[in-house]
């Protein structure tokens, strides 16, 4: 069908449809849908028989990265092609929807942008994009702005010719001369550390391999602390001593994490006094401290480790700051010495309260200040440490999101902060503490303009069904009418304690100009409402975590912001195990879903301990192996729940590379969903056979796949251009 006629028939159609159904952009002559074969693997724990048919379809990281692959990866990789061809088939009459899209998105961002320089140890360090380039530059100038600019990084060289690249961390010993950096080639989240002297731009032969982002630089310049994984689950568990410019084989093993419910990592203090080894479990938290003057000297545990105890460490001066959730579940701060970190000595600053939660704090030489969560929003409140006279900072929104920045330097009255809302691009502001004056440094630049009075952002209260209120964030365009048949997005995570903010999205835009109204659920699981909200969210009250998203879904379709018919669902890792959760419960609710890298194989996946993040997780999930975790689980895993029913339109994505959520399992809910939904409705699925957990790198390459996420929501509602 050419295009002329093609837009009379939907035209046509649309005039002919009182009841105001979105018609089809689906080609006619689609191919079959890929059908996987089906190999029973049978399953049994606790007396309990599950049958995965599609259990053949894991491979090993060997098989993935193998040049020639054998029989047994082709078929795995003819059935993620195979799928990823039906998808373009799905798609075809939205590739100029999807062009214009990218085109729209890119377009609106700065191409030469340029970071506020931050002061740190004598240089103003900033980071700028270049047009036609799709990584960043680091420079640094000496003492002053007016100084020459020295190009100390540039991530473009060293991305040239590779299909993926990540700089995962970079850190510069105290002398300001050699820089460490972290790299990562296949999207796997294993790095390796090389060093670079920043007076010659010599890159040394020394490499770290099998390394996590991030390490520290000791007092000597020449030795550098970092945190190697266990190569079968991925997990951080050794800390080494590398002396610059010897062999790897002479580094010293300084710490071994032998629990594997443990993360761990290595870092230095804003003072530069100490090295610092940190281990989080999900409810463990454990330090161990160095003098960076004294490299080879052992470390010294903070305090001895709890059982269910987090706590955040910060050095300034003769004392360590520690917030901490002993006693407290929405965390309180405490002080003690630098002689007596022992808990027995901590004493209180700030105490616990159980409608606020503390998040962090930054210390200055003669301030405090102190990122706080109340009411689903973020509050700064700043402490003269002298006078103990304090204030909150006033933002003037009803929903917005504020943020400690860089703030590297002790001896400044001046605090960094970041703010964005719904309707407002993010902007860098610089504070004085005294005089309380602001400095606006930078306001995200929209290319082409963007005037937030056009845009409406609200906040809304839904009741969850055992009487909670659940808070949402809003954002749409002046204009919407809300008789019910405005297309809505409602975005949503839920784990972790991770809150989804309130952000200027310049890529939404696409979406609220063509009428859809966006809508984060900041449901249980997360910390919007203080730490007891993220409690209320996991282990055995995951359920709160989907009954909160639904009970948003029915709010939204009864106040007529939307309706079934326009309801759209979205959510990654997660987030996509919300989907899949979400799809079996409620699937009525929605026309659509895009679920992104999804973790929906979740009673196999937990019972896999060489899967990175499982053992780490326990405390998220629950251990499966425990036989009420197990049946608690088996409750809501979007895999093993699949039924022969009506499913919304689906859209799943996911990368071959993934380390942290397995492509196979994306891969194997998009096959048994096939094979038992009883509907007519769009199931598809997209691989990024480059990449992993995070998409495709790069500036702008990332957004293909945004436009693909946004064609298909588009083509759900009609929207052709």
């Amino acid at each position: 069908m050419n295009k002329v006629l093609y837009l009379l028939v939907i035209a046509f159609a649309v005039a002919c449809n009182p009841s105001n159904k979105k018609v089809s952009m689906i080609p006619d002559d689609l191919p079959p849908a890929p059908r996987a074969e089906q190999k029973d693997s049978v399953l049994t724990i606790h007396d309990h028989t599950r049958v995965d048919p599609y259990f053949w379809m894991r491979l090993t990281d060997e098989q993935k990265e193998a040049e020639t692959p054998d029989e047994h990866t082709q078929k795995v990789l003819d059935y993620l092609n195979a799928e990823n061809s039906y998808t373009d088939a799905v798609l075809k009459n939205t590739e100029e929807l999807q062009e214009k899209l990218f085109n729209e998105i890119v377009g609106r961002i700065k191409k030469d942008d340029e970071s506020v320089p931050y002061f740190s140890n004598g240089y103003w360090y900033y980071s700028r994009y270049e047009k036609g380039k799709e990584y960043r530059i680091h420079c640094r100038k000496k003492e002053s702005l007016d100084a020459e600019e020295e190009v100390f990084f540039d991530e473009n060289e060293r991305a040239e010719g590779q299909a993926y690249y990540a700089l995962g961390s970079m850190s510069i010993s105290l002398d300001n001369k050699m820089l460490a950096f972290a790299e990562d080639f296949v999207s796997r989240r294993i790095y390796t550390i090389r060093f670079k002297n920043l007076e010659t731009g010599e890159i040394y032969t020394d490499e770290l391999g099998n390394a996590q982002a991030g390490g520290a630089w000791a007092n000597d310049n020449r030795t550098y602390f970092y945190t190697t994984k266990n190569e079968v689950s991925l997990l951080s568990e050794k800390i080494w001593r590398h002396k610059l410019g010897t062999s790897t084989d002479k580094d010293v093993m300084v710490y071994h994490e032998t629990d594997p419910s443990f993360y761990i990592g290595v870092s230095k203090t804003k003072s530069d006094k100490y090295i610092v080894i940190g281990e989080d479990a999900t409810l463990v938290s454990d330090y161990w401290i160095l003098d960076a003057n004294d490299p080879t000297g052992e470390f010294k545990q903070f305090t001895p480790r709890g059982t269910e105890h987090q706590y955040y460490i910060e050095h300034f001066e003769d004392k360590w700051f520690i917030t901490t959730n002993s006693e407290a579940t929405n965390f309180r701060l405490m002080e003690t010495p630098v002689d007596a970190t022992e808990m027995s000595n901590w004493k209180e600053v700030i105490p616990h309260r159980e409608d606020v939660l503390l998040d962090e704090i930054e210390v200055f030489k003669e301030h405090l200040v102190v990122s706080e969560r109340k009411d689903a929003l973020t509050h700064l409140r700043v402490i003269n440490q002298k006078t103990k006279e304090e204030h909150y900072l006033d933002f003037g929104e009803e929903v917005y999101v504020a943020y400690i920045s860089t703030n590297p330097e002790f001896g400044t009255d001046v605090l960094r902060f970041g703010y964005s809302s719904m309707t407002t691009p993010a902007s860098t502001i610089d504070y004085n503490m005294n005089t309380r004056a602001k400095e606006v440094k930078k306001v995200q630049e929209v290319v082409g303009g963007h005037n937030p009075d056009e845009y409406v952002t609200e906040r809304l209260w839904a009741k969850a069904r055992d009487g909670k209120k659940v808070p949402m964030s809003v954002v749409y365009k002046k204009g919407v009418e809300k008789d019910g048949n405005a297309p809505l997005l409602l975005y949503a995570y839920g784990s972790y304690g991770s809150t989804m903010e309130p952000w200027f999205s310049s890529t939404r835009l696409s979406l609220l100009d063509r009428g859809f109204i966006f809508v984060v659920a900041h449901i249980r699981g997360s910390q919007a409402m203080g730490r007891q909200w993220y409690d209320d969210g996991k282990m055995l009250n995951k359920m709160n975590t989907f009954n909160d998203y639904i009970d948003c879904s029915k709010y939204l379709i009864d106040k007529n912001y939307t309706s079934a018919d326009h309801l759209y669902a979205m959510g990654g890792s997660a987030g996509g195990l919300l989907m899949g959760a979400v799809a079996n419960m409620a699937p009525e609710l929605y026309n659509g879903m895009v679920a992104a890298v999804p973790f929906v194989d979740v009673v196999s996946t937990m019972l896999d301990e060489t899967i990175p993040l499982t053992t780490n997780e326990f405390d998220e999930w629950g251990n499966p192996k425990n036989k009420e975790y197990y049946d608690y689980m088996l409750s809501y895993s979007p895999y093993d729940n699949v039924e022969a029913k009506a499913y919304p339109n689906m859209l799943i994505t996911t990368g071959l590379f993934d380390s942290q959520v397995q492509y196979w399992e994306p891969a194997k809910w998009c096959a048994k969903l096939r094979e038992k939904k009883t509907d007519e409705n769009i199931l598809i699925m997209h691989t990024n056979m480059e990449a992993g957990h995070g998409g495709a790198s790069g500036r702008f390459k990332r957004y293909r796949e945004t436009a693909l996420d946004y064609a298909f929501l588009m083509m759900l509602e009609g929207i052709n251009e």
